[in-house]
């Protein structure tokens, strides 16, 4: 099974889109330099609208982990997101973790390889870890792919949550490939920054979920 995020919600109307045309969680940006940024106010109302089975999680860039979890408590979120380029040892319980890497080449992935191993030697596995494209000066909804083929060969050993790039026409490509844990769209599937569009997210889910059977069936 693939599960299914829907980044970049800035609405409880799309909050509720997302839900229940099948996407398994919703990401909330608190990024201010973000077109599709939230502010705390704006999350609570959001996650008010979510149905009880649809995961809020919070992205965060630059935010110090401690205040992260502040947010993250204040709002009832599931799990924290966060760009990392070094590990650190502080303890994001019970919130699941998620640090975020931009990828560009095997240099990256390398680099992942290392943040995991220091994690697991000081017992702070992550839950999964995010891939991103890597776009000069931007963070994530960039609409610009991920080198799959890279990401394919590498065994990282942990959930691998693939975002960067990905559409309704070429997700089943990408989770046949890379075979991720989950996929994470944002720009894909709007009509604007930050406004969803309701037809892209239901061929978005559609067709993750057929090549996600055809993946097991193999």
């Amino acid at each position: 099974m693939v599960r299914i995020k829907i980044c970049g919600v800035t609405t409880p109307e799309d909050a509720r889109l997302a839900s229940e045309l099948g996407a398994d969680a919703i990401g909330l940006n608190f990024y201010p330099q973000s077109p599709r940024f939230v502010s705390s106010v704006a999350a609570a109302t959001i996650i008010r609208a979510l149905p009880a089975f649809t995961v809020p999680i919070g992205v965060f860039v630059g935010m110090e982990l401690r205040r992260v979890t502040a947010v993250a408590f204040q709002l009832g979120l599931r799990g924290v997101q966060t760009y990392e380029n070094h590990f650190t040892s502080e303890d994001t319980f019970p919130f699941a973790f998620i640090p975020a890497f931009r990828v560009r080449d095997n240099k990256d992935l390398d680099a992942i390889c290392r943040f995991l191993d220091a994690a697991r030697d000081r017992n702070r596995t992550p839950a999964a870890i995010l891939i991103d494209s890597h776009v000069e000066g931007k963070l994530g909804g960039t609409g610009h792919r991920a080198p799959w083929e890279l990401i394919a060969n590498y065994q990282l050993h942990v959930p691998v949550i693939l975002a960067g790039g990905l559409t309704p026409e070429n997700v089943a490509e990408a989770i046949a490939l890379v075979e991720p844990w989950a996929v994470d769209v944002a720009s894909g599937v709007e009509a604007s920054p930050g406004h969803k569009d309701p037809s892209k997210i239901a061929y978005f889910v559609e067709n993750a979920r057929k090549a996600a059977k055809t993946d097991e069936s193999r």
